[in-house]
């Protein structure tokens, strides 16, 4: 399983993703960005699946993020 990491513009949003992955059965905790990356609201969701599991992140997304042990790997970035 990889370790993800999506960020927000809201809190509100990063709230809304940590429910949608949680109820489809997806590890999911709320957390801090960490300093290695910015976020506009300053909060994140970790999650580990076998993929991004695009179709559970709020619209509200500002990117997604791999992390293997301190290396952070952008995925994708929004608007």
């Amino acid at each position: 399983m990889t370790q993800y990491i999506a960020t927000f513009h809201t809190h509100l949003a990063a709230l809304k993703t940590h429910r949608s992955l949680q109820k489809a059965g997806i590890e999911a905790r709320m957390a801090p960005v960490p300093r290695k990356i910015s976020s506009s609201c300053g909060t994140c969701v970790f999650y580990r699946a076998q993929e991004p599991c695009m179709d559970q992140i709020d619209p509200d997304v500002e990117a997604v993020y791999t992390m293997e042990g301190e290396t952070v790997h952008t995925i994708k970035e929004f608007d």
